[in-house]
């Protein structure tokens, strides 16, 4: 899939932490491409109607959405599946977060998969990971984790520079930090009153749900799952899934949009 995804020295079975680091680089900057300055286009790609997408970062610093390979195990680790999916099911923002992350997390399981499979040492793995470590995550460029970063590094050593000066500007920094921590922990009282009237909401909407199997009510002591295309509610035991199974489904269908989707 993968055009040019192939490191230069596999072919001699050679390869140093210089090559594999070059390699997580340009996939790297490949995918910050993807989620910033060409976001536009991955978002248009991502389209929710077709089947499980991925996004690929390749070494020559080029992206692409694409379906997952066909082979099984497949040449490389795969990218986290189905981020189409929740496209249009949270806000821009947030989406692009989770693939962020999701993303460095992609990028260091191709990275020690190469240290991994050409032998790296403990002192090679602890250098490659070291100059990794030493560039921003796409998590913290996409979402500017890294500006915010240096102003407070830049902060803190301007209070450093500071110290010499008179108290009364010691004196105003305790007290805007106090303000600060006051603030802070009214805006967190502030959301969990708001996740409590979230929670009070849907106790009260499953209160009145049927499930869409039996037509029975809903009862606090049953395990249910809705329908990710028709937002029905069912009982677990009526589409026969359980709580461990349900947690490694990105995307319930029930039966019924099942037959459907079959039948087209």
């Amino acid at each position: 899939m993968e055009e040019g995804g192939k490191l230069g020295g596999e072919q001699n079975n050679t390869l140093s932490v210089k090559d594999v680091f070059q390699d997580f680089k340009g996939r790297r900057a490949a995918l910050i491409k993807a989620l910033t300055t060409e976001v536009e286009e991955f978002f248009k790609q991502c389209d929710p109607e077709k089947e499980n997408l991925c996004l690929f970062g390749l070494p020559n610093e080029q992206w692409e959405v694409n379906m997952p390979a066909e082979e099984v195990p497949p040449e490389l680790p795969e990218p986290v599946l189905g981020i189409n999916f929740a496209r249009d099911g949270m806000q821009e923002k947030e989406w692009l977060s989770l693939v962020a992350v999701h993303s460095d997390a992609w990028l260091l399981s191709v990275a020690f998969f190469y240290a991994a499979r050409f032998g790296f040492d403990k002192s090679d793995r602890k250098r490659l990971f070291n100059m990794i470590n030493d560039l921003p995550t796409v998590y913290e460029v996409v979402t500017g984790a890294t500006k915010k970063q240096q102003k407070e590094k830049s902060t803190v050593s301007n209070h450093r520079s500071n110290k010499s000066k008179p108290n009364s500007k010691k004196k105003a920094a305790e007290s805007q930090g106090k303000f600060t921590k006051l603030l802070q922990k009214y805006e967190e009282e502030e959301e969990e009153e708001e996740e409590g009237l979230d929670e009070k909401e849907d106790e009260e909407v499953q209160g009145e749900t049927l499930c869409g199997a039996c037509g029975e009510k809903y009862a606090e002591d049953e395990f249910w799952i809705c329908c990710d295309i028709c937002e029905m509610w069912f009982h677990g035991k009526c589409v026969k899934i359980t709580p461990a199974r349900a947690e490694f489904i990105k995307q319930y269908k029930c039966p019924p949009c099942s037959n459907k989707r079959a039948r087209t």
